[in-house]
Protein backbone atom coordinates (compact mmCIF):
# COMPACT_ATOMS: atom_id res chain seq x y z
CA UNK A 1 0.00 0.00 0.00
CA UNK A 2 1.34 3.02 -0.99
CA UNK A 3 2.00 5.88 1.95
CA UNK A 4 -0.14 8.23 2.03
CA UNK A 5 1.40 11.82 1.81
CA UNK A 6 0.77 15.46 1.75
CA UNK A 7 2.27 17.95 -0.10
CA UNK A 8 6.28 17.64 -1.26
CA UNK A 9 6.73 14.10 0.96
CA UNK A 10 5.04 15.29 4.22
CA UNK A 11 3.35 11.28 5.80
CA UNK A 12 0.12 11.43 7.47
CA UNK A 13 1.40 8.20 8.92
CA UNK A 14 4.42 9.67 10.56
CA UNK A 15 2.43 12.42 12.09
CA UNK A 16 -0.02 10.12 12.82
CA UNK A 17 2.63 7.81 14.60
CA UNK A 18 3.65 10.91 17.04
CA UNK A 19 0.58 11.83 17.86
CA UNK A 20 -0.54 8.28 18.50
CA UNK A 21 2.55 8.08 20.95
CA UNK A 22 1.72 11.21 22.67
CA UNK A 23 -1.74 10.20 23.21
CA UNK A 24 -0.23 6.96 25.20
CA UNK A 25 1.81 9.08 27.37
CA UNK A 26 -0.71 11.23 27.68
CA UNK A 27 -3.25 8.11 28.94
CA UNK A 28 -0.94 6.51 30.61
CA UNK A 29 -0.43 8.71 33.26
CA UNK A 30 -3.21 10.27 35.59
CA UNK A 31 -0.92 13.32 37.46
CA UNK A 32 -0.31 14.10 33.42
CA UNK A 33 -4.22 14.29 32.94
CA UNK A 34 -4.58 15.84 36.55
CA UNK A 35 -2.49 18.76 35.68
CA UNK A 36 -4.59 19.09 32.62
CA UNK A 37 -7.64 19.79 34.32
CA UNK A 38 -6.67 21.13 37.53
CA UNK A 39 -5.28 24.48 36.78
CA UNK A 40 -7.71 25.93 34.45
CA UNK A 41 -10.24 24.78 36.99
CA UNK A 42 -8.29 26.84 39.26
CA UNK A 43 -8.46 29.50 37.78
CA UNK A 44 -11.41 30.16 35.91
CA UNK A 45 -12.98 29.94 39.83
CA UNK A 46 -10.79 32.28 41.47
CA UNK A 47 -11.02 34.55 38.39
CA UNK A 48 -14.84 34.19 38.38
CA UNK A 49 -15.39 35.07 42.31
CA UNK A 50 -13.03 38.12 41.84
CA UNK A 51 -15.50 38.86 38.78
CA UNK A 52 -18.42 39.12 41.65
CA UNK A 53 -16.53 40.93 43.69
CA UNK A 54 -16.12 44.13 41.40
CA UNK A 55 -19.54 43.50 39.70
CA UNK A 56 -20.74 44.25 43.47
CA UNK A 57 -19.24 47.29 43.58
CA UNK A 58 -18.95 48.38 39.74
CA UNK A 59 -21.21 49.92 37.18
CA UNK A 60 -18.77 49.57 35.10
CA UNK A 61 -18.09 45.93 35.63
CA UNK A 62 -22.12 45.36 36.01
CA UNK A 63 -22.58 46.21 32.62
CA UNK A 64 -20.10 44.70 31.20
CA UNK A 65 -19.83 41.54 33.38
CA UNK A 66 -17.94 38.04 31.99
CA UNK A 67 -14.93 40.43 30.56
CA UNK A 68 -12.52 38.78 33.52
CA UNK A 69 -13.78 35.36 32.89
CA UNK A 70 -13.24 36.02 28.95
CA UNK A 71 -10.23 37.25 29.51
CA UNK A 72 -8.92 34.61 31.50
CA UNK A 73 -10.57 31.73 29.29
CA UNK A 74 -9.15 32.94 26.22
CA UNK A 75 -5.50 34.17 28.27
CA UNK A 76 -5.66 30.25 29.30
CA UNK A 77 -6.14 28.90 25.10
CA UNK A 78 -2.82 30.74 24.39
CA UNK A 79 -0.83 29.57 27.03
CA UNK A 80 -2.04 26.15 27.14
CA UNK A 81 -1.80 26.08 23.42
CA UNK A 82 1.90 26.93 23.87
CA UNK A 83 2.43 24.43 26.91
CA UNK A 84 0.65 21.70 25.69
CA UNK A 85 3.35 22.01 22.61
CA UNK A 86 6.13 22.08 24.56
CA UNK A 87 5.28 19.96 27.10
CA UNK A 88 5.29 17.11 24.33
CA UNK A 89 8.22 18.13 22.99
CA UNK A 90 10.09 18.14 26.11
CA UNK A 91 8.87 14.90 26.28
CA UNK A 92 11.11 14.02 24.06
CA UNK A 93 14.15 15.95 25.47
CA UNK A 94 13.67 13.88 29.08
CA UNK A 95 13.53 10.79 27.21
CA UNK A 96 16.41 11.77 25.18
CA UNK A 97 14.43 10.76 22.64
CA UNK A 98 15.08 13.24 19.78
CA UNK A 99 18.25 12.62 18.49
CA UNK A 100 16.91 9.73 17.62
CA UNK A 101 13.64 11.12 15.90
CA UNK A 102 15.81 13.22 13.55
CA UNK A 103 17.58 10.12 12.20
CA UNK A 104 14.40 8.29 11.27
CA UNK A 105 12.34 9.12 8.37
CA UNK A 106 10.31 11.29 10.46
CA UNK A 107 10.58 14.59 8.87
CA UNK A 108 11.15 18.24 10.76
CA UNK A 109 8.09 19.36 9.60
CA UNK A 110 6.25 16.38 10.58
CA UNK A 111 6.92 16.26 13.93
CA UNK A 112 6.06 20.39 14.35
CA UNK A 113 3.11 19.12 13.17
CA UNK A 114 2.19 16.20 15.21
CA UNK A 115 3.24 18.23 18.29
CA UNK A 116 0.82 21.31 17.03
CA UNK A 117 -2.30 18.42 17.17
CA UNK A 118 -1.52 16.92 19.82
CA UNK A 119 -1.22 21.02 21.37
CA UNK A 120 -5.08 20.90 20.51
CA UNK A 121 -6.04 17.66 21.97
CA UNK A 122 -4.04 18.75 25.46
CA UNK A 123 -6.26 21.92 25.23
CA UNK A 124 -9.57 20.68 24.64
CA UNK A 125 -8.83 18.04 27.76
CA UNK A 126 -8.36 21.28 29.72
CA UNK A 127 -10.57 24.10 28.34
CA UNK A 128 -13.86 22.02 27.82
CA UNK A 129 -14.21 21.41 31.72
CA UNK A 130 -12.95 25.01 32.33
CA UNK A 131 -15.62 26.63 29.71
CA UNK A 132 -18.94 24.46 31.45
CA UNK A 133 -17.50 25.48 35.21
CA UNK A 134 -17.98 29.40 34.13
CA UNK A 135 -21.38 28.66 32.95
CA UNK A 136 -22.37 26.46 36.03
CA UNK A 137 -20.76 28.91 38.39
CA UNK A 138 -20.92 31.73 37.18
CA UNK A 139 -23.40 31.56 33.96
CA UNK A 140 -20.99 32.92 31.28
CA UNK A 141 -21.02 31.05 27.97
CA UNK A 142 -18.28 30.76 26.41
CA UNK A 143 -19.91 29.63 23.51
CA UNK A 144 -22.56 32.31 23.58
CA UNK A 145 -20.16 34.63 21.66
CA UNK A 146 -20.77 32.77 18.34
CA UNK A 147 -18.55 32.90 15.22
CA UNK A 148 -16.00 36.11 16.67
CA UNK A 149 -15.14 32.80 19.18
CA UNK A 150 -13.33 30.69 15.98
CA UNK A 151 -11.26 34.15 15.24
CA UNK A 152 -10.12 34.26 18.66
CA UNK A 153 -8.91 30.70 19.33
CA UNK A 154 -7.35 30.55 15.87
CA UNK A 155 -5.40 33.90 16.48
CA UNK A 156 -4.40 32.66 20.10
CA UNK A 157 -3.82 28.77 18.85
CA UNK A 158 -1.41 30.21 16.09
CA UNK A 159 0.43 32.37 18.80
CA UNK A 160 0.63 29.97 20.65
CA UNK A 161 2.63 27.72 18.30
CA UNK A 162 4.57 30.57 17.15
CA UNK A 163 5.68 30.72 20.67
CA UNK A 164 6.38 26.98 21.13
CA UNK A 165 7.73 26.09 18.15
CA UNK A 166 10.15 28.82 18.78
CA UNK A 167 11.06 28.01 22.26
CA UNK A 168 11.49 24.24 21.40
CA UNK A 169 13.94 25.26 19.07
CA UNK A 170 16.17 27.24 21.89
CA UNK A 171 15.77 24.47 23.98
CA UNK A 172 17.05 21.66 20.95
CA UNK A 173 20.17 24.47 20.31
CA UNK A 174 20.91 25.22 23.98
CA UNK A 175 20.25 21.81 26.05
CA UNK A 176 17.55 21.55 29.07
CA UNK A 177 19.37 24.38 30.36
CA UNK A 178 17.29 26.73 28.49
CA UNK A 179 13.94 24.57 29.56
CA UNK A 180 12.75 27.83 31.80
CA UNK A 181 12.00 29.68 28.82
CA UNK A 182 9.35 27.37 28.44
CA UNK A 183 7.52 28.21 31.39
CA UNK A 184 8.10 31.47 31.55
CA UNK A 185 8.06 33.84 27.81
CA UNK A 186 4.35 33.57 27.92
CA UNK A 187 4.25 35.15 31.05
CA UNK A 188 6.30 37.71 29.82
CA UNK A 189 3.74 38.61 27.10
CA UNK A 190 0.95 39.07 29.48
CA UNK A 191 1.30 42.09 30.37
CA UNK A 192 2.07 43.80 26.89
CA UNK A 193 -1.13 41.66 25.63
CA UNK A 194 -3.29 43.57 27.81
CA UNK A 195 -5.52 40.39 28.80
CA UNK A 196 -7.33 42.27 31.60
CA UNK A 197 -6.98 46.16 30.77
CA UNK A 198 -7.47 47.86 27.62
CA UNK A 199 -3.80 48.96 25.64
CA UNK A 200 -4.88 52.74 26.54
CA UNK A 201 -3.66 51.98 30.18
CA UNK A 202 -0.15 51.44 28.95
CA UNK A 203 2.52 54.30 29.09
CA UNK A 204 2.42 55.77 25.23
CA UNK A 205 6.10 54.13 24.15
CA UNK A 206 4.70 50.66 25.32
CA UNK A 207 1.76 50.90 23.23
CA UNK A 208 3.20 50.12 19.60
CA UNK A 209 4.62 47.28 21.09
CA UNK A 210 1.63 45.71 22.55
CA UNK A 211 0.23 46.00 18.96
CA UNK A 212 2.98 44.29 17.68
CA UNK A 213 1.56 41.23 19.37
CA UNK A 214 -1.28 39.08 17.67
CA UNK A 215 -3.23 38.41 21.70
CA UNK A 216 -3.40 42.19 21.78
CA UNK A 217 -5.94 42.38 19.21
CA UNK A 218 -7.95 39.31 20.27
CA UNK A 219 -8.20 40.85 23.68
CA UNK A 220 -9.17 44.16 22.45
CA UNK A 221 -11.76 42.56 20.33
CA UNK A 222 -13.28 40.22 23.22
CA UNK A 223 -14.09 43.50 25.11
CA UNK A 224 -15.22 45.30 22.31
CA UNK A 225 -17.79 42.01 21.72
CA UNK A 226 -18.43 42.06 24.93
CA UNK A 227 -18.86 45.82 26.19
CA UNK A 228 -19.52 47.49 23.19
CA UNK A 229 -21.65 44.50 21.78
CA UNK A 230 -19.24 45.00 18.22
CA UNK A 231 -17.27 42.25 16.79
CA UNK A 232 -13.85 44.33 15.15
CA UNK A 233 -13.00 42.02 12.46
CA UNK A 234 -10.49 44.55 11.48
CA UNK A 235 -8.98 43.30 14.54
CA UNK A 236 -9.18 39.74 14.13
CA UNK A 237 -7.88 40.02 10.52
CA UNK A 238 -4.85 42.64 11.62
CA UNK A 239 -3.89 39.58 14.24
CA UNK A 240 -4.10 36.89 11.77
CA UNK A 241 -1.45 38.73 9.38
CA UNK A 242 0.61 39.17 11.87
CA UNK A 243 0.81 35.68 12.84
CA UNK A 244 1.20 34.09 9.63
CA UNK A 245 4.58 36.44 9.73
CA UNK A 246 5.24 34.79 13.06
CA UNK A 247 4.17 31.26 12.11
CA UNK A 248 7.01 31.55 9.24
CA UNK A 249 9.21 33.03 11.29
CA UNK A 250 8.94 30.08 13.78
CA UNK A 251 9.74 27.61 11.57
CA UNK A 252 12.82 29.45 10.12
CA UNK A 253 14.38 29.57 13.85
CA UNK A 254 13.32 26.04 14.18
CA UNK A 255 14.63 24.50 11.47
CA UNK A 256 17.90 26.92 11.49
CA UNK A 257 18.19 26.38 15.45
CA UNK A 258 17.95 22.19 14.16
CA UNK A 259 20.38 22.33 11.74
CA UNK A 260 23.22 24.42 14.22
CA UNK A 261 22.21 21.71 17.01
CA UNK A 262 23.61 18.79 14.68
CA UNK A 263 26.26 20.89 13.90
CA UNK A 264 27.06 20.84 17.66
CA UNK A 265 26.17 17.67 18.62
CA UNK A 266 23.36 18.45 20.83
CA UNK A 267 21.39 15.64 19.82
CA UNK A 268 23.47 13.34 20.83
CA UNK A 269 24.20 14.87 23.87
CA UNK A 270 20.60 14.33 24.90
CA UNK A 271 20.39 18.06 25.35
CA UNK A 272 22.45 19.11 27.89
Amino acid sequence: MTELSLHRGISVHRIGAMILRYWYLLMSSWPRLLELLYWPALQVITWGFIQYYIAENSNFFARAGGTLIGAVILWDILFRGQLGFSISFLEEMWARNIGNLMMSPLRPIEFLLSLMIMSLIRLAIGIIPMTVLALVMFHFNVYALGLPLIAFFCNLIFTSWSVGIFVSGLVLRNGLGAESIVWTLMFAILPLACVYYPVSVLPVWLQPIAWALPPTYVFEGMRALLIERTFRIDLMLDALAINAVLLGASFWAFLALLRSAKRNGSLLSGGE
